[in-house]
């Protein structure tokens, strides 16, 4: 209304930033050829941000850019949730009303959390992945948006911003990877101090080498100069720009307000203080303007003009010419929408609101609120109940301010802005003592709250207790990743409970630390959840109950396999059926129906499962029926039904992605990686596994896909990245999970690593460690291959010296622990097959009947790389034995094929070298030359003959020393020697190349 009427004191000539500008507008052109740019400019207060922004916002225009621009707002201290989000996305709404529309499309309820425009915001689902679904959905929309046309997104203000707009811009800077997109992100670098919310963001994103940081510096003196050349549209005097210069020491806005005072005849009564500096310009304007602007101070960063109207108490002609008066000294702005007003510069109205009565502050504040009570129209409908929260509170006034508060946390929960709710339940804590008892009364839990800790009592009638609000507390801030608080929430709770009888809120809480407890790696949760469990025994069926049921069988079923679980399932699944908890039912029937399938019931636990499914989906219930999706795909994998387990796998891919459910699309891409890498798929199963990585919100799933990437990566023979990616899964389980679907396929790539290696001491060391750790019920499915890998490594390393002594007691302690372990069906029947082959081989004992018995039980499976090793045995075994040489070489050509397909490197070099001293040729079409009968199989990889002297040697385990002692040569001459042989023959170390040698059996005559 009044944007144009303004006291020049801005320089119309843009002053230096011409390197700053420059590489924003290199974003723009790198963002034109699909590669979205990521921003951040930063620079204390008055340096110069906004002007730098507005000159580049101006070259996009130019380009034919679309720009959009939402700024933070400042709302008391819990902050307004993803407000420049949500306003940079009004103004894209607006500019393109049908492109939005179509890249929103199916997602608008979810979206609506963001942009209110786009429909209602659905009261749930919540969890700990609601933020996540909702930030992706963000992510996947702007992209489409910016596939066909640059797209300028503008977020001014970042240290203001809230906590949820903070997680989504990290969230969009580490992962946009498509369209035309530039996200500039501002903030105040002098504000940012040591313990602000915003610094950790800036230390992660300054990580990231997509993101590029622009910190802005003062002007020097000669910018300066041509800055106030500019304002005053003439040559300054010199000894002007030296006072100017140095009273504002370089600040644009400095110097702006000092011409401004001087303009304005203020040449007297400015103090070196900045608060000074900054209100000498309001202390001149009429009564009227400046009461005006005192009430735009306090409402918060930018006012509605009806909002304004109806608190400043003044006529309509009066409001106008105070404003015009404010604007017109440069104070004020109208908005870019024209709707309201807002301070030209943030230190200025700053300055104002410290300058404010007590008093005065309490009033302007319950004005405010009063105004919006009276009209609800005066704001927008999802900033309302925010800013009634927030002009209640610094109104002093907690009978008004409590509900208000409560109902902001509320909206803030639908949001998905768990952090901005837990920040409004935490004032709202601090608020109780001071509200009056009979305003507390009338408050419910069913309004306020999502969570509730029953007690036998009807929260739509029972009064809000101070727990009910712990209870919110605790679980909005575990869903915003805040748990250390949440944890201590349940023990401020805990302690208040001691003194009450209340054993159902109680176990609640308990039941609630059992979690975070696990989370946080402060222990397995066992111990909290059974203080739960003890609480709730005896007392009438509940749904705190059913729900401690629940978690204590599935947390059986992880760490503690056995057949009690089962009756804690079946008691969770009749409690919930008590209390009509469906959910909560549906998630006992998938605990019951995996430790069916564990305990033998194959078929009824998989029925049983498939049911929840089916029902889950129907009454979308997203969480369970990924859950069911998930534990089906893996139980089917057990059993050695691979292709069933992908097939279904994709469906709750399919599933989950449209619920955007990321954890359990990471844990259900897991799965598909496994029952991949079964069916000898590899190249999808690595594939399957790093989508695993780049969806997985928490460490669990994470460490299960480097895990399979380990696994992958020892069948293709690659050692070190087999050891880095088990490193890796290490890290993300960490020393407290000890769950036994996670801890036993470590100790197998761990074995699989050290036999690579030639480190038997190591292969036996975590062979015990395994055994002392124990195989669960249910867990045959880890432990059949963990000990082929030992067993295997035994019989690779038979003949090996530093091996003969612990050999006896290694292979009794395998043999040991294969008689404890289930085969329930065929798979791992074979596996025992091939386990008690292995067994005799690292004995010599091996016969064509024990490998053609393991042949014959690997062939029906649909696992081919097994099927390789095992022909590959057999055929070993029938050269050996001198006989059937055509069967041999049979078996050697498509053990041979397989292997090359699947890129298994290390058997594809054995069956190749096994061929050569048969002088078996792999391809009958074009036979190889035959070697010597008594040719070294190192001969053809260009070994010399002195070489394979020196390979003995380090295959017996000698030293460098050693060698050159038993050769009667020089160390450094040993060295020379070893360091050849490790580069001919392709490994990394001494190990690995005894290993390959005694695997080979290069020093033993070749089969006849």
């Amino acid at each position: 209304m009044l944007g144009g009427v303004e006291t020049r004191s801005v320089s119309p000539v843009f002053v230096g930033r011409a390197d700053e500008l420059a590489v924003l507008t290199d974003a723009l052109t790198r963002a034109a050829g699909q590669e979205p740019q990521a921003m951040l400019i930063g620079g204390e207060a008055g340096v110069g941000k906004t002007r730098l922004t507005e000159e580049f916002l101006c070259e996009a225009g130019r380009r034919g850019a679309i720009v959009a621009v939402g700024g933070c707002v400042e709302i008391g201290a819990e902050g307004l949730p993803f407000a420049p989000f949500s306003t940079a996305l009004r103004n894209l709404r607006r500019q393109l009303p049908d492109e939005l529309a179509a890249a929103a499309a199916g997602q608008e309820d979810e979206l609506a959390r963001i942009l209110p425009e786009l429909g209602e915001t659905p009261r749930g689902p919540h969890d700990e992945e609601s933020t996540a679904r909702l930030f992706e959905l963000t992510a996947r929309m702007l992209e489409r948006l910016a596939a066909d046309r640059t797209l300028v997104l503008v977020l001014e203000d970042l240290h203001w911003a809230d906590t949820s707009t903070r997680h989504l811009l990290a969230y969009l800077f580490r992962t946009l990877g498509s369209g035309r997109l530039v996200v500039v992100a501002t903030y105040r670098a002098d504000d940012v101090h040591r313990r602000h919310p915003l610094r950790p963001l800036l230390a992660e994103l300054d990580r990231l080498r997509t993101v590029h940081r622009i910190e802005l510096p003062r002007f020097n003196r000669a910018e300066v100069r041509r800055q106030l050349a500019g304002i005053l549209a003439s040559q300054p005097d010199e000894a002007f720009v030296d006072s100017v210069f140095d009273r504002s020491d370089g600040n644009a806005f400095f110097v702006e307000e000092l011409v401004a005072s001087r303009e304005s005849g203020c040449r007297t009564g400015l103090t070196e203080s900045l608060r000074d500096l900054l209100l000498v310009r309001v202390e001149v304007l009429p009564d009227a303007a400046q009461r005006v602007v005192r009430i735009v101070a306090e409402g918060g960063s930018t006012v509605e003009y009806p909002l304004l109207r109806a608190v400043a108490g003044l006529t309509e002609d009066e409001l106008i010419e105070a404003l015009r008066a404010a604007v017109g000294a440069n104070i004020l702005l109208a908005t870019a929408e024209g709707d309201g007003y807002r301070f030209r510069h943030s230190l200025v109205r700053e300055a104002v609101s410290d300058d404010l009565l007590p008093g005065e502050r309490a009033r302007v504040n319950r004005r405010y609120a009063e105004a919006m009570e009276a009209d609800d129209s005066l704001v927008r409908a999802e900033e309302r109940v925010i800013r009634m929260a927030s002009y209640w509170y610094y109104a002093n006034d907690p009978a008004k301010a409590l509900p208000a508060v409560l109902a902001a946390s509320v909206a803030a929960r639908r949001r998905h802005a768990y952090s901005e709710q837990l920040r409004l339940l935490e004032r709202a804590l601090d608020l109780w003592e001071s509200t009056p008892e009979d305003v507390r009364a009338r408050l419910r839990p069913a309004d306020y709250t999502e969570v509730y800790p029953p007690c036998g009592c009807d929260p739509a009638t029972t009064p809000l207790k101070r727990l009910d609000m712990l209870a919110e507390a605790t679980v909005a801030a575990r869903f915003g990743g805040e748990r250390e608080r949440a944890l201590k929430m349940t023990k401020t709770a805990l302690r208040m409970l001691e003194d009450e009888d209340d054993p159902l809120r109680s176990a609640w809480f308990w039941t609630e630390r059992s979690r975070l407890v696990a989370s946080l790696a402060r222990g397995d949760g066992w111990e909290e959840l059974a203080k739960a469990q003890d609480l709730v025994q005896g007392l009438p069926p509940s749904q705190v109950h059913a729900d401690v049921l629940v978690r204590a069988a599935g947390w059986g079923m992880l760490h503690n396999p056995g057949p009690g679980n089962l009756a804690a399932a079946e008691r969770a699944v009749e409690y919930a059926r008590m209390v009509g908890a469906e959910e909560t039912e549906l998630n006992a029937r998938i605990t019951l129906g995996t430790l069916l399938t564990d305990s033998g019931d194959t078929e009824g636990g998989l029925a049983e499962m498939h049911a929840v499914r089916k029902r889950a989906t129907e009454l979308g219930f997203a969480m369970a029926a990924a859950r069911a999706h998930i534990n089906l795909s893996s139980q089917l994998e057990s059993m050695g039904r691979s292709r069933e387990a992908v097939e279904l796998a994709e469906q709750g891919t399919e599933l989950v992605a449209k619920s955007r459910l990321l954890d359990s699309e990471a844990w259900l891409c897991g799965n598909m990686a496994e029952s991949l890498y079964s069916l000898g798929r590899w190249d999808d199963a690595a594939q399957a596994a790093r989508r695993t990585l780049r969806v997985g919100q928490s460490a669990t799933p994470r460490g299960s896909a480097a895990a399979r990437l380990s696994h992958l990566a020892l069948a293709r023979g690659e050692l070190a990245e087999a050891a880095t990616q088990l490193a890796a899964a290490h890290a993300h389980f960490g020393d407290h999970d000890a769950q036994p679907q996670h801890r036993i396929p470590l100790f197998r790539l761990a074995v699989g690593v050290a036999a690579g290696e030639g480190r038997i001491a190591d292969v036996r060391a975590e062979m015990a460690a395994a055994v002392a750790y124990g195989f669960p019920l249910g867990n045959h499915r880890y432990g059949w291959p963990l000990l082929l890998a030992a067993a295997s490594a035994e019989a690779d390393a038979r003949g090996l010296p530093v091996a003969d002594s612990g050999r006896a007691d290694a292979l009794a302690q395998l043999r040991t622990a294969a008689r404890g372990l289930a085969t329930p069906v065929p798979v791992w029947t074979a596996h025992a097959e091939f386990v008690r082959a292995e067994l005799r081989r690292a004995e010599d004992l091996d016969t064509v009947a024990d490998w053609t018995a393991v042949v014959e039980a690997v062939r029906p499976l649909e696992r081919p790389y097994l099927t390789a090793r095992a022909r590959h045995r057999l055929a070993e075994a029938l050269l050996t034995a001198g006989c059937d040489r055509e069967d041999a070489a049979d078996l050697l050509r498509e053990a041979y094929t397989t292997a090359d397909q699947l890129g298994a490197r290390r058997l594809r070099e054995d069956l190749a070298l096994l061929s050569q001293r048969a002088r078996i040729p792999l391809s009958p079409l074009r036979p190889q030359a035959a070697p010597a009968p008594d040719a070294d199989p190192f001969e053809a990889l260009g070994l010399t003959s002195r070489e394979r002297e020196v390979l003995r040697l380090v295959a017996a385990g000698n030293s460098n020393r050693q060698i050159a002692e038993e050769l009667f040569i020089s160390p450094k001459t040993a060295s020379v020697h070893v360091s050849n042989i490790l580069a001919k023959l392709g490994v990394a170390g001494r190990g690995e190349a005894a290993a390959l040698a005694h695997r080979l059996r290069p020093f033993v005559p070749a089969p006849r």
